[in-house]
């Protein structure tokens, strides 16, 4: 197996593969996800023609992109992939589970031989011989062989029975061409990148027809090739044709012997035969795109141009750089917020221009604002589409069977939020799969049918987004619950709500699993969980109903940048709410607020007694005069409850940029973060979850 190749070029000018390097990885795995979703998807019994070749475009990638930059294990392990996917996808053999289970393993494998690559070859090789064996036997129309993995091997013995690949002469037709430069950068290339072979020109310079020839003598593949000078020429004018006699071209050269009309591959768009076929030239290689006006292939008809696919309208631009962009129209924001307190204390009359135009600059910059944020903004599907391939196996671990289901999967939530939500909802279908679906034959003794039912949902709801884990499983048990509590030494009386049981579950090193396995256990790790989406801004909600199953609930802001915000006041300081957890706010008398247990105070609502937390005094901020009187609360709701905040004022609402108080300070309880006012001024953004912690206790 190959290291990584070295990326230092041979002399000062010359060309440098590695700039190119996160690109491939970054496609490359794209592909391989793509095609183990597609893997999981295929229907056995009639797979759809399209899904297969794009199965197979996959993997044709993979091994062009490992060719061009010489990781030849990469190359190798999806050479064969390639040939079991092209049997496939010609119908020369129907798909089995066998051959599904070899091509994920394979997609497992070659993840980590490019992980491996992206870290400079450092690590282990990963031996796939075993994975190549089982391909071949079933490209061979042999028995499914037994299911392999591939194996970590600190020397890797090579292939005995590898074959040397044959060294062939290839003529070469650029053009045609006004530049000689791309040409002239082919020819260097092949000088610089050891082991594609040697270059030379067949024509003096450059031709009257504006083509240029070479001729080639290599190992690699026309496919290879092709993907190499890709970076040079397009492909359309590029032509390859073995060197010999008796050879031509398709391009309708004068003197071109006649040759059997070529079989089309509709996947890929070259012109393809069988090398040795009785009555047919050897094999040829041409790029086909849209055919020129009065070509033979526009007379006919036969091929239109493929449309352009969604990959073409994409740009790739870094996080580093979306994120100063971020940050950017955060200050402008703030920017537009100082301008408007000043001009509020203008005559609207005197300067009606200017009133104007800053009513246009707001608009526009919450027009650019909600843009910008947008390019942050990915589909749900990003994370549910790792779930299918682990659900699959764990079930078939537990000996389980498990149908996944995905709702909204194109609601959208901030990539930060994204990354940082996968391990936890990960943890959460684990656990359902693991304790709450049962096995076939308990769900069939409860006329349950065999196979559970675990869906993975998301929806925006007002501000948030709401993510749902549901199973069709056992549930909870309430007397379990209770029971475990109690021998923790965690006061659990029976006068508790459900709702307060099931949350029995989020505490430390809580767990009802009689059996720890390597799996997971409901509730091991589920404090973990919380913390993690708590510091998120979010909430966990559980509903549960023994012997039908259980509910999961997750509710997240949509972004941490920029959020719509409540200010208040308090005393002479301003703080924010975030908006999307304010319930209502209202002005009482001091004297409806009632004491009891000595120090814990509440206000009647409605027919629901509120706890009330006086932020003048969780905070420390002195008073001034009479404020006893005609007090306002503001109802916000966090974690399932609700709370009353007392408070002096309410100043309005706006939108705040939100600025990461710890790292640029320390932590404060009770403060989620901080943003600068209009004014200029720092006001803190609460953490309404704490505040209502706090009440409750």
């Amino acid at each position: 197996m190959s290291e990584t190749p070295s990326s230092t070029p041979s002399s000062g000018d010359a060309f440098d593969l590695s700039q190119f390097y996160q690109v491939f990885f970054e496609e490359a795995g794209e592909n391989l996800e793509r095609m183990e979703q597609q893997l999981l998807a295929v229907d056995l019994a009639s797979a759809d023609d399209e899904v297969l070749n794009s199965i197979f475009r996959c993997a044709h990638s993979v091994k062009g992109g490992a060719a061009t930059f010489g990781f030849s294990d990469v190359a190798e392990l999806t050479h064969h992939m390639e040939t079991l996917l092209d049997k496939l996808r010609r119908h020369e053999l129907e798909p089995t589970p066998s051959m599904v289970e070899v091509l994920l393993q394979s997609g497992d494998a070659l993840k980590a031989q490019l992980a491996r690559h992206q870290a400079g070859g450092a690590g282990d090789s990963i031996d796939t011989s075993a994975l190549q064996r089982d391909i071949a036997a079933l490209s061979s129309g042999k028995p499914a062989p037994a299911r392999s993995a591939p194996v970590v091997a600190t020397h890797a013995a090579p292939a005995a029975a590898a074959a040397e690949p044959a060294t062939r002469q290839l003529e070469m037709r650029i053009g045609p061409l006004d530049d000689l430069a791309p040409a002239d950068n082919l020819v260097e290339m092949f000088s610089e990148i050891a082991g594609l072979g040697s270059i030379e020109p067949l024509d003096g310079g450059q031709a009257a027809d504006g083509m240029r020839r070479f001729k080639i003598v290599t190992t690699s593949s026309d496919d290879d090739l092709l993907d190499l000078f890709t970076f040079h020429v397009s492909r359309e004018k590029v032509l390859l044709t073995p060197l010999g006699p008796g050879y031509g071209f398709h391009s309708g050269s004068p003197g071109a012997p006649a040759e059997a009309e070529p079989e089309v591959d509709a996947s890929f768009g070259f012109f393809e035969n069988a090398p040795g076929a009785p009555g047919t030239a050897p094999a040829v290689t041409a790029v086909v795109v849209a055919p020129a006006p009065g070509s033979r292939a526009a007379a006919t008809g036969s091929r239109p141009a493929a449309p352009a696919t969604a990959e073409a309208a994409t740009l790739r631009v870094s996080v580093e750089r979306i994120d100063q962009l971020i940050n950017l129209v955060g200050e402008l924001v703030i920017t537009q917020a100082m301008l408007a307190e000043t001009s509020a204390k203008l005559d609207p009359a005197l300067y009606q221009r200017m009133a104007v135009g800053l009513a246009d600059l707001n608009r526009n910059t919450r027009s650019l604002q909600e843009s910008v944020m947008s390019i942050r903004m990915i589909p749900m599907s990003m994370v549910f589409s790792r779930f299918p391939r682990m659900l699959r196996d764990l079930a078939s671990k537990l000996g389980k069977k498990v149908e996944f289901v995905t709702e909204g999967e194109a609601t959208e939530l901030d990539k930060g939020l994204v990354e940082k939500i996968t391990d936890p909802l990960t943890h959460l279908v684990r656990n359902s799969c693991d304790h709450g679906i049962e096995l076939p034959a308990e769900r069939a003794a409860r006329g349950k049918v065999e196979a559970g039912t675990i869906t993975l949902a998301a929806a925006h709801q007002g501000g948030s987004i709401l993510i749902e884990v549901r199973d069709d499983g056992k549930g909870l048990s309430r007397p379990k619950l209770l029971a475990k509590a109690r021998e923790r030494g965690i006061d659990a009386p029976d006068s508790m709500t459900d709702a307060e049981v099931w949350n029995l579950i989020l505490a430390p090193g809580f767990s009802t699993a009689e059996v720890v396995t390597d799996v997971s256990g409901r509730g091991v790790g589920m404090d973990v969980v919380k913390k993690n989406i708590t510091a998120l801004g979010g909430t966990v909600e559980i509903e549960s109903a023994e012997g039908c199953g259980m509910v999961v609930r997750v509710r997240l802001p949509l972004t941490l940048a920029i959020m719509d915000g409540m200010s208040i006041a308090v005393g002479c300081e301003c703080y924010i709410l975030p908006l999307s957890s304010v319930v209502e706010s209202f002005q009482i008398r001091h004297d409806t607020v009632k004491t009891i247990g000595g120090s814990g105070r509440v206000v009647h609502v409605r027919g629901e007694y509120m706890p009330v937390v006086a932020l003048d005094e969780v905070f420390g901020v002195p008073r001034f005069g009479d404020t006893n009187d005609n007090a306002v609360v503001v109802v916000v709701e966090a974690e399932g409850q609700r709370a009353a905040l007392l408070v002096d004022a309410l100043l309005g609402q706006q939108q705040v940029v939100v600025k990461n108080l710890e790292s640029n300070y320390r932590r404060v309880a009770g403060v989620a973060g901080a943003t600068i006012m209009g004014n200029g001024h720092v006001a803190l953004i609460l953490d309404v979850g704490a505040l209502a912690r706090r009440a409750r206790h």
